[in-house]
This record gives structure tokens, C-alpha cells and sequence, in this order.
């Protein structure tokens, strides 16, 4: 559920109530008690939130950044596996 933001045009007060969106917009101000002069704002609103443990950057990268990665784990593994080797040889 959304939060909206207010105003009253009587007393200037704003505030804000977290509602539905199919809820009716409010009409009366807690402050004044004003009935019918009470706008709701456009406001920028929020961004995306995550919270809790869980949430990797790494979790969407896209298919080419993997295909990549991929392919430089299998180019390092190859090195280290034959400087291994030369050393086993020596």
C-alpha cells in the first residue's frame, strides 16, 4: 500500500496517510479540521527498497557478464594448471 502525501489549502499543515489505492482521498484535515480543502500532492515517491540478507549484486547480472566470467575462471584455471605442471617438472 502506497503512502500519500497532503496538504490542506486552509492551514498549510501537511501530512501524510499510507492507504490503499483504491481508498477515497482524504477530506479533512487532522490539524484544522477543515473538510474539503485538503489536496493530495504529486510526489516523487520511492525507490526500490530491499531489505533483509539475501539481496547480491552479482543475483541479476546479465547473460553476457556471466558468459564472461565464465570464460576468464576457465583461462585462469588453465594457467595455474600448467604452471603447475612446469613445476613438477623441475
Amino acid at each position: 500500500m502506497p503512502t500519500y502525501e497532503y496538504r490542506c489549502e486552509a492551514c498549510g499543515t501537511r501530512f501524510e496517510r499510507f492507504q490503499s489505492i483504491t481508498a477515497a482521498p482524504v477530506q479533512d484535515c487532522p490539524e484544522c479540521g477543515t473538510t474539503g480543502k485538503v489536496r493530495r500532492l504529486i510526489s516523487g515517491g520511492a525507490g526500490l527498497i530491499f531489505k533483509g540478507s539475501g539481496f547480491y549484486i552479482t543475483d541479476y547480472r546479465s547473460e553476457s557478464y556471466k558468459q564472461a566470467e565464465k570464460r576468464e575462471k576457465e583461462s585462469q584455471n588453465q594457467s595455474s594448471s600448467k604452471s603447475s605442471d612446469n613445476s613438477e617438472k623441475s
